[in-house]
């Protein structure tokens, strides 16, 4: 194949080949550090809504929904690779109306359906489940951004966003399979009282 311009820049640079890594503003921290884990989990979700848009079909309504949060979630990386103290310097600008659109959806989605009273197993399809997939890794990520946190403040906006977005994909895996006519597998009701384990 005949290439034109510069070539391809290398995607291997050797320099992490002692465990550390560079982060905005240059400093080198160790790759197990909890930004760089935070971020890592940032990234496998934001991986794992792009695995859920090739299960959609291209003319779904929710591909515009989870390619704006795909953006949004870089934005979020973009931050939280950054230390406090430098994170006015940062040209990328989480839009923060996406909180409120996450509690718009929620809203929308729940509202066509019937009230839950009981604890969903996860599963059901490939999209039902790989969005309850996409929630466990949001929570985990909330975790690890308030590890951080204690650390080195994170913008209440990611916080937020992050919360709303776990809340948001749990909601889509439940629209789902309500909107194939799928009943959830039920676990117990919320409201279950404790038996208790004496053998009695």
């Amino acid at each position: 194949m005949h290439r034109t311009g510069k070539p391809m820049t290398k995607i291997y640079t050797q320099s992490g080949d002692k465990g550390k890594t560079k982060i905005h503003g240059g400093e080198r921290i160790e790759k197990d550090d909890i930004r760089i884990e935070a971020n890592g989990t940032l990234d496998e979700l934001n991986s794992l809504l792009g695995v859920i848009r090739v299960f959609l079909p291209e003319e779904h309504t929710w591909q515009a929904s989870l390619f704006r949060i795909q953006k949004e979630m870089m934005v979020v990386m973009s931050h939280v690779a950054t230390p406090d103290r430098i994170r006015p310097a940062n040209p990328n600008t989480l839009d923060e109306s996406i909180i409120r659109w996450c509690e718009g959806q929620i809203d929308h989605l729940t509202a066509r359906m019937e009230d839950s009273n009981y604890f969903i197993l996860p599963g059901g399809n490939l999209v039902s489940s790989h969005l309850q997939l996409a929630r466990t890794v949001a929570r985990r990520a909330e975790r690890r951004l308030w590890t951080l946190n204690r650390l080195d403040p994170v913008p209440d906006s990611i916080l937020r966003f992050i919360n709303r977005l776990s809340g948001l994909l749990f909601t889509m895996g439940w629209y789902e399979m309500f909107s194939q006519g799928k009943p959830e597998e039920k676990w117990q009701n919320f409201l279950y009282k404790k038996k208790s384990f004496s053998g009695k």
